[in-house]
């Protein structure tokens, strides 16, 4: 995310929404489509590029970030996406689960833990339901369903 100013003289809004449509990026403009975006991309840093802590609660997280109470967040998010708050958040976090696993370097019972499952029960569980397969069956052929994380949630 960008915050863009520009000179009318030199450019108009229309040329660069082309030229940013040519790259297949969007302009927002709406205040809470842009909040939206901005929990999406929390979710993501929580989930995949910070180091995930989990005594942190992930609503805890955004309700800190936001300065905005929870439920709140949860039904702008809803109200703007395909798909739950919660939703979105546990498919990122099983999209982790798979890249750990690929690693091989931490036992199932660690990456529950470094994930903030209560246990490895609830973690398969979670797993088999939003990917349809087993975690043994997701270690034996790993590569041929994993997702780009700008496509989780979004429906493609």
């Amino acid at each position: 995310m960008i915050d863009l100013s520009h000179d009318p003289k030199k450019i108009t809004w229309k040329q660069i929404e082309a030229i940013l449509d040519g790259y297949g990026f969007e302009i927002i403009r709406d205040k809470e489509k842009l909040l939206v975006e901005q929990i999406r991309q929390a979710v993501i840093d929580l989930v995949h590029n910070s180091t995930y802590n989990a005594m942190v609660r992930n609503s805890d997280y955004l309700v800190e970030r936001f300065g905005m109470s929870y439920p709140y967040i949860s039904t702008l998010f809803s109200k703007h996406e395909n798909i739950t708050l919660e939703k979105f958040t546990i498919l990122h976090k099983i999209e982790k689960v798979k890249e750990l696993i690929e690693y091989g370097e931490l036992t199932l019972s660690e990456i529950a833990y470094i994930m903030g499952y209560s246990s490895v029960q609830y973690l398969s569980t979670q797993f088999k339901s939003v990917t349809g397969v087993s975690v043994t069956e997701y270690k034996i052929t790993p590569a041929n369903s994993r997702s780009g994380l700008d496509r989780l949630g979004s429906g493609e």
